[in-house]
């Protein structure tokens, strides 16, 4: 049983750990803060939808467009984990947060940039697609679609989950996740390179 499971639960915590569910409540609570009850469910439903639609329409053609293009596993593997590592360190410094990216304010805000790139951008999208070459296309999928019912609740529950945890709580889990990315970087990078050199 438990070996059945494991390509699922290896392939949901580096995808929730790309995703930084509990790190986009104070973004969402502040683009939303404006709007009624009914328009912030319209929000996270269209937050979500997108976010899931461009995870699995990248799940479904990455790798048709990287064999187009002549682009190997390994390939993608060290560039996309030196551009996770990016990523990683840049919201880990002082002043390099996701609300950079929060310029929206408008009813569109689900679309863009709460559903892409704040829920899924650059490291979900890497993330999942050396999940599918890892573990495959249904537990990636099956991961992604768990990732997204996550977020959903915790937006939709965000008022309440800020209150329990706080600013400085949601900063600090905010802040584990990334260091987690990173790490999950500097693996694919290592797997890169032991595919592409040492094979």
């Amino acid at each position: 049983m438990m070996d059945m499971l494991k390509p699922y639960i290896l392939t949901f915590i580096p995808v929730f750990v790309a995703v930084d569910a509990i790190g986009n409540i104070p973004i969402f609570i502040s683009l939303a803060e404006k709007f009624s009850r009914p328009q912030k469910l319209k929000i996270i439903r269209d937050a979500v939808t997108t976010a899931a639609v461009v995870a699995m329409v990248f799940v479904a053609i990455g790798k048709w467009v990287f064999s187009l293009l002549g682009i190997t596993i390994p390939d993608f593997q060290i560039a996309g984990g030196a551009l996770l590592f990016v990523i990683a360190v840049r919201l880990l410094l002082p002043g390099a947060q996701k609300s950079a990216l929060t310029v929206s304010h408008d009813k569109d805000m689900g679309v863009f940039p709460l559903g892409t790139p704040l829920i899924t951008g650059p490291a979900v999208l890497t993330t999942a697609l050396i999940m599918v070459d890892t573990y495959g296309v249904m537990a990636t999928l099956v991961s992604l679609v768990l990732n997204m019912c996550f977020v959903w609740f915790t937006l939709a529950r965000a008022d309440g989950i800020m209150k329990v945890f706080g600013p400085s709580g949601i900063r600090a889990f905010s802040k584990i996740m990334y260091i987690l990315l990173a790490a999950i970087a500097v693996m694919m990078i290592r797997h890169g390179i032991t595919g592409a050199f040492l094979q």
